[in-house]
């Protein structure tokens, strides 16, 4: 890794909800390895926040060298590993009980010039680039894939008593398809790493004005104070970078 490295600056906090005793978001925040992560562990299920925390401590330790596509690759494995470690942890079928455990994740890689944008299940990432906001991972939800065949209405789809289920998650019984976004980087680009917690507290607007402020730590400020306003029902949790 080159030295720029040392010129990314970012910040990252997450906060427990309402609904849970345990906050089941994790975070990694690593300007030093140009790697940062969030992890929603699957609310309502076994140890939720055990998994988060697997998914994020597997990239916390990546190699800060090695091409962008190195990283890449060594972080779709180590997400696999953890994948089939917690679907190893699954009972048996036809036990009782809710015991899946697992987890969302989405996360960004940097490297000069060239990002890279990994993910599974509902957790986003957004880049903020010349007063725009563009939803950069697209989420892996039920609400996703009514919209993508066209059979509902946005606001139906919302509505659909299953919106919010994944279609896929790192330790659901199906294998795991990570899906990777590469982009070129740009001078003043913003990027956020998000649970849903969060990014269904705000508004468009309000993320936009979040992340152009003029410091991570700011920006996170932001999006906390605005999504506060309210007591939050679900476990929110930001990362913010600027390469």
């Amino acid at each position: 890794m080159s030295q720029a490295a040392t010129q990314w600056r970012s910040a990252g906090r997450t906060q427990r909800g309402l609904a849970r005793l345990r906050n089941e978001d994790a975070f990694i925040d690593c300007p030093q390895r140009g790697c940062w992560a969030v992890a929603d562990g699957m609310g309502g299920h076994r140890q939720g926040d055990l998994a988060s925390q697997w998914v994020v401590s597997s990239l916390a330790s990546l190699p800060a060298r090695g091409s962008l596509d190195q990283r890449v690759n060594a972080a779709r494995q180590r997400l696999q590993g953890v994948n089939q470690q917690l679907v190893r942890g699954q009972p048996a079928p036809g036990e009782k009980g809710d015991t899946t455990m697992g987890s969302t994740v989405v996360a960004l890689l940097l490297e000069d010039g060239r990002a890279a944008c990994i993910w599974a299940g509902d957790s986003r990432c957004y880049l903020w680039r010349g007063q725009s906001l563009y939803q950069l991972s697209r989420d892996h939800s039920l609400q996703q894939r009514l919209l993508d065949e066209r059979r509902l209405s946005v606001a139906q789809a919302r509505a659909h008593p299953g919106a919010r289920a994944l279609t896929r998650a790192i330790g659901a019984p199906s294998p795991l398809h990570l899906e990777v976004l590469e982009l070129s980087t740009r001078p003043g680009d913003v990027f956020l790493l998000c649970s849903d917690g969060l990014y269904q507290a705000l508004s468009h607007v309000e993320l936009g004005q979040a992340l152009s402020m003029a410091a991570p730590q700011q920006a996170v400020e932001r999006l906390f104070a605005r999504a506060l306003r309210r007591p939050p029902p679900d476990d929110l949790t930001a990362v913010v970078v600027q390469p």
